[in-house]
C-alpha cells in the first residue's frame, strides 16, 4: 500500500515537473502538456484507488479464510484433548 501511495506521488510530482502548470490549450485546439499531464494524473489517481480497493477486499477474504481454518484445527484439537482426557480416566 506504501510503494502505491509513493508511487502516485511520485508520478504527479514528475507531471507537474514536466508539465507545468500551465493548463491552456495548443493553437491548433488540440490539449496542452499541462491538460495532458492532468489527465494523465487524474488516470493514475483512479488505478491507485483502484488497486488499493482490489488489495483490501482481497486482504479481508484472505483474513476471513485464515480464520475459519484456525478454528478447524482448534475444534480438532480440543476433540483430540477431550478424547484423551476420556481414555486417560478410564484407565
Amino acid at each position: 500500500m506504501k510503494m502505491i501511495t509513493m508511487g502516485g506521488v511520485a508520478l504527479m510530482a514528475g507531471s507537474v515537473i514536466v508539465g507545468g502548470c500551465s493548463r491552456t490549450s495548443e493553437p491548433d485546439g488540440a490539449p496542452g502538456v499541462g491538460e495532458r499531464s492532468g489527465a494523465a494524473v487524474d488516470n493514475a489517481a483512479g488505478k491507485t484507488a483502484d488497486a488499493a480497493k482490489a488489495a483490501g477486499v482481497k486482504t479481508k477474504e484472505v483474513t476471513g479464510v485464515a480464520i475459519e481454518k484456525t478454528g478447524e484445527v482448534m475444534e480438532k484439537a480440543g476433540k483430540k484433548m477431550d478424547e484423551t482426557g476420556e481414555k486417560m480416566q478410564e484407565k
